[in-house]
């Protein structure tokens, strides 16, 4: 038996990865499945509820690390996952970015983070802060990788800055044997959770002091 709902989220997750998010509508979904638009509601409701579907099933889908693990693994399991989704569904990603997370299925995946800084000792006041500091963190690596922040430019960073003087972009006069430099993406990727982990420690151990 056809399951209906995972057809249309699939089908819109083509469109997005194929044409971009401003491509998804209820009319280009319907005609991707085969039905009329009228037949996606008793489905998946109107426009934004196809959309929270979307961000459910792909949160869903991120493997969920094992509870008694280190809350450190936790979290890095959750950020290689975020990245491996990105890379499966460019097009698409900034919506997990720009809208919340309200199905089942995301809010499974954000308790898990919020256990994990539970774990950590962030005071509980604290944890949906963190929580957003941290998400907003590793995604948006994830975003810059695929979507062309990261991208090599027409010109390296030490050339784009060559038409001011060190008076007027100093740090860039300062940073110029550095600025040019290859990065290796996996290696900055580890060393940003590195960074977060310490980031999180200070914030449990400044709470108990």
């Amino acid at each position: 038996m056809v399951d209906r709902r995972q057809e249309i989220i699939d089908a819109a997750l083509a469109i997005a990865d194929e044409s971009g998010l401003d491509a998804i509508s209820m009319r280009a979904v319907a005609e991707r499945v085969g039905v009329t638009p009228m037949a996606l509601y008793p489905h998946i409701g109107n426009k934004d509820g196809l959309l929270d579907a979307m961000i459910g099933h792909s949160l869903g889908s991120l493997p969920m690390p094992a509870p008694d693990q280190p809350w450190q693994q936790r979290l890095r399991v959750f950020a290689y996952a975020i990245r491996a989704l990105a890379h499966r569904h460019p097009g698409y990603l900034e919506l997990v970015f720009s809208r919340p997370a309200v199905t089942k299925d995301a809010v499974r995946a954000i308790d898990a983070i919020f256990g994990a800084l539970l774990d950590a000792g962030v005071p509980p006041s604290e944890v949906a802060r963190v929580e957003r500091l941290t998400s907003t963190a590793i995604i948006g690596f994830a975003m810059s990788e695929v979507n062309g922040r990261f991208a090599a430019a027409r010109q390296p960073p030490s050339v784009r800055a060559e038409w001011a003087s060190a008076g007027e972009l100093p740090a860039h006069h300062r940073l110029r044997p550095h600025l040019d430099k290859k990065v290796d993406w996996d290696a900055e990727f580890e060393a940003d959770l590195t960074d977060l982990a310490a980031m999180i420690e200070s914030i449990a151990q400044r709470s108990v002091r």
